[in-house]
Parts: structure tokens; sequence; C-alpha cells
């Protein structure tokens, strides 16, 4: 599908290790203090996911990862999309933490929502650390309303410890 954004495209599993690499840049460790998305005040660990949870993820049926190309032809964001019914999760918003408050995160929702609405989808969902008031902040500046549900965030033994109990509110918006 094209996109209104020429530098986005929906990522192939060749795209894997660059993705995981972004992913873990993004959210995890040292590098992603750079940005404004850092998790590692709240999870230990320099892991957010691996190769082998990237490939699920992009293998999974009604699963799509769009990637965010620069001018270098390098990926510098991304985004994954798995529909539910009439809806579709949105889940590993990423961008680049040196590169994050430029308009890739904004252009990455923006495709987000011509993929939900090109396959027929109402709406778009995604969970969100209730701890992360600046993230969810930015959310709602683009439309995302909370829906009052809550789900808990356990640990999975791979993606790192939790510093503090974590629990992840629900977001959505209609496309």
């Amino acid at each position: 599908m094209p996109f209104s954004n020429e530098r986005i495209a929906i990522a192939t599993t060749q795209d894997v290790s660059y993705l995981n690499i972004l992913l873990n840049e993004a959210y995890r460790g040292k590098s992603s203090k750079q940005g404004w998305t850092t998790e590692a005040h709240l999870i230990a660990g320099e892991t957010r996911t691996n190769e082998s949870m990237v490939q699920q993820v992009i293998e999974k049926p009604g699963s799509v990862i769009l990637k965010y190309i620069n001018n270098d032809k390098v990926i510098t964001g991304c985004i994954n999309l798995q529909q539910h019914e009439d809806k579709l999760y949105l889940g590993m918003l990423a961008v680049h933490p040196g590169l994050q408050g430029g308009g890739v995160g904004k252009e990455l929702l923006k495709a987000s929502e011509e993929y939900a609405r090109s396959i027929q989808c109402s709406a778009i969902y995604m969970t969100v650390i209730s701890l992360r008031t600046e993230l969810i902040n930015w959310y709602v500046r683009h439309g995302y309303k909370d829906t009052g549900k809550r789900q808990q965030f356990d640990e999975d033994g791979v993606t790192g410890k939790h510093l503090q109990p974590l629990e992840f509110i629900v977001l959505e918006k209609n496309v």
C-alpha cells in the first residue's frame, strides 16, 4: 500500500536486525536517555525486544511493522499495527533517540491511520505505561483518548526488570 509519505513502507523480515536495534535504543539503556521516550527509569536492562520477537511480530497474521527511512536509507522509526476485528492495535512506536521531536513519530501515526482506513478499521488503540504521562499527553494531543481501561504489566523474563509496579492504560482514537 502506498502511504502519503514516501519515506514510510511496510517492513520485511530483512529489516528485523535494524528494527531490533532501533527499538532497544529508543526504549532502554543509556542510548534511550538521549530521547524523551525512554523507559530506562521504569525498567532495568538493555532489552526491549529481541530479533526473534520482532520476527514473530512481522510474521504474525494481521500484523505489519511500518518503517520510516531517512535520506541515507536507514530505518529511523517504526510502528507495529495488528488488526483485531475492526480495530488496529498500535505498538512498538519507536524513533531513534537523537531524532525524537522531529516529526517522525507524527508521520508514523498518520501512516497508521491511513493503513487503518485502507483495511476498513474504525479505530486504533494502544497500551501505554500509566506513569508515562508525557507520552500519554503526546498521544492525547494527537487525538487519542483514555478509555478508562487498565491492564496489568507483567514481567516476561526477557524485556527487563520492573523497577516499580507498572500497569498500562488503554488509549483509543477513531479513524
